[in-house]
């Protein structure tokens, strides 16, 4: 009913006299000719952890599996992460990490040693996933990996032989261990985090003191030959801004980029309950978007401090972890966070990428968590079934702008407000790729008004105009696996070509990408 529903809506959505007399109206100048800073195909990027069944069921089933797989690793999950272009995944976590000890995870996988996943759910981790597996997994997908160290309870020594058993190809103990265990051939790994969230569940250290611990582990992670890696310090949670400048202050010269985690809670708080995934209304609709788009003063404030110590903007900002959090799915194990995806995680989603790519100059990797069956996730699995979500179909809609050059925009808009509270009512960015064709992506968070969009473009007039959206009639919709297409993009056509810029109305909660050429 849900499919039928959706489908009915979103045919008079695109009737704009059915918006007139509740629409917004905002006006919007993007700079056709003045793009410089390029927006990082890696804002982009994927984080899986070993936490519930984002790699086990959700990656790695195993060679014996009937469900269609590659050396263990599901053919559909990765068909569908290849569609979206994934630039790069994040791996082993998170928390995980910091308990990980990569030596467990190589060699035949029945001596590998089994270990109990303290973190996330007190289960067995038997480490049929490890390195080449996870490798294997990059490579198929057809992305770089992004490593994160143990700091918390691993040595430096560990960490040191984990970078020469990936890159080196050298005739030494680690990379003869490596081709011991089936892998002659070196792998790139371009980036690696030394340590996660070492503020809280990585070793609850100040940042005096894990800004030495990660100039000593970076001292012995080595650029092996044919091998660079750009090492990712962790940053700090939300807004301690106190963290950063610690650590600017007395690592900046041995970082190329650091962290910053945020996640949206409806409720804010971290006590209690989060909020449900699918049962809501406008009040948690407004307050998870509110969490949303709070970042941007994040990251506002973060660069600043960066600034400071970087002028020139070498160290990039790596917003690792970021995403909706909700209270799990009913009957699933607390400890797994698997959460259902709706249409407000499609806003949430669509506001931080226009961020993350405005903020282009600065920001250069994000990682959504999680990529599989885990908080706000591309893919939900059972078994051999598998949907993808509204968030999977935004970072589609998104695609054109990775690695394409950042336009810069100025948009005036209407404020969204609700209970006595504000934000704006729309978000926006854009880019131009090497084509020329200028792609526009824009969100109307407002879930009861459309939003009247006037576009000048400057320094440049294009002939053709396409679209695509993604709405529903009921901000609760999300896909199932009795009911996968409930919620999928669709053609949008409200937008026309107006003097040097066009006029589009946006439907009520919607994301709608922008096609000009």
């Amino acid at each position: 009913m849900k499919t039928i529903i959706a489908a009915i809506a979103t045919g008079l959505f695109f009737a704009a006299s059915a918006f007139a007399a509740t629409a917004t109206t905002n006006s919007l100048v993007i700079h056709a000719d003045a793009g410089t800073t390029i927006i990082s195909k890696n804002i982009y990027g994927q984080f899986s952890e070993h936490l519930g069944h984002c790699i086990y069921e959700g990656i790695w089933v195993g060679t014996n599996s009937e469900i269609p797989n590659t050396r263990g690793i599901r053919n559909d999950v990765v068909a569908a992460l290849k569609k979206i272009k994934v630039p790069v995944v994040r791996w082993p976590g998170g928390c995980f990490a910091d308990e990980y000890h990569w030596m467990d995870g190589v060699g035949p996988s029945e001596k590998r040693p089994a270990i109990i996943n303290t973190t996330w759910g007190g289960v067995v981790e038997n480490n049929h996933f490890g390195t080449h597996e996870f490798m294997d997994f990059c490579e198929q997908v057809g992305c770089d990996p992004c490593i994160c160290g143990n700091v918390g309870s691993g040595s430096v020594q560990e960490m040191m032989q984990w970078v020469e058993y990936m890159t080196s190809a050298a005739d030494s103990p680690m990379a003869n261990l490596r081709r011991q265990n089936g892998r002659d051939k070196p792998w790139k790994v371009p980036f690696f985090a030394v340590g996660n969230e070492s503020w809280g569940c990585g070793g609850n250290m100040r940042p005096e003191f894990y800004a030495d611990n990660f100039k000593r582990y970076n001292t012995f992670i080595k650029n092996y030959p044919g091998n660079k890696v750009y090492r990712v310090a962790c940053g700090a949670s939300d807004g301690d801004y106190n963290w950063t400048e610690v650590l600017m202050a007395n690592a900046a010269k041995q970082m190329n980029g650091i962290s910053l985690h945020h996640y949206s809670l409806p409720i804010p708080t971290w006590s209690g309950s989060k909020g449900s995934a699918t049962q809501f209304g406008e009040d948690q609709w407004f307050s998870t978007l509110q969490a949303a788009v709070s970042i941007e003063g994040m990251i506002d404030k973060h660069s600043a401090i960066m600034d400071k110590y970087d002028p020139k903007k070498k160290i990039g900002l790596i917003v690792d972890e970021w995403g909706a959090w909700y209270d799990v799915d009913p009957g699933s194990n607390p400890g797994f966070l698997r959460q259902q995806n709706t249409l407000r995680d499609a806003l949430v989603a669509g506001c931080n990428l226009n961020i993350f790519n405005n903020h282009a100059e600065r920001v250069k990797m994000a990682n959504i968590a999680q990529a599989i069956n885990v908080l706000q996730s591309m893919i939900l699995t059972d078994k051999e079934k598998m949907i993808v979500t509204p968030t999977y179909y935004v970072f589609e809609m998104f695609t054109p702008h990775q690695d394409a050059t950042l336009l810069p925009s100025e948009l005036k808009c209407e404020d969204y407000s609700f209970g006595g509270k504000k934000i704006p009512g729309v978000s926006v960015s854009a880019s131009v790729d090497p084509s020329g064709a200028i792609h526009v992506t824009l969100c109307n968070l407002n879930p009861t008004r459309a939003a009247n969009i006037n576009c000048e473009l400057q320094g440049g007039t294009r002939k053709n105009v396409s679209g695509r959206v993604l709405t529903s009639s009921d901000m609760t919709t999300h896909n199932t696996f009795e009911q996968p297409d409930n919620l999928k993009p669709e053609p949008f056509n409200d937008v026309q070509l107006a003097g040097n810029g066009f006029t589009t109305t946006l439907p009520p909660k919607s994301v709608v990408a922008l096609e000009l050429k």
